[in-house]
């Protein structure tokens, strides 16, 4: 089975916000992509090599299972 995490769950594991409140701020505003387009869904689930856009930055989705 695939590996899923949601939108809120990634910003904070990739320390882009340090609370789920800040992550929903953050999203609900309109200034995170994932895959080019602007996704204002906090439980928006993203699955391995899915593409995270915030600030300039890109994050890489990435499976426990990559990672090693």
């Amino acid at each position: 089975m695939e590996e899923t995490i949601k939108l809120e769950q990634f910003l904070k594991l990739a320390q882009v916000t340090a609370t789920g409140g800040q992550a929903k701020v953050l999203i609900q505003s309109g200034q995170v992509r994932v895959n080019g387009l602007v996704e204002t869904r906090r439980g928006r689930k993203l699955r391995s090599g899915d593409r995270v856009e915030v600030g300039g930055e890109v994050l890489i989705v990435m499976s426990d299972e990559e990672e090693m």
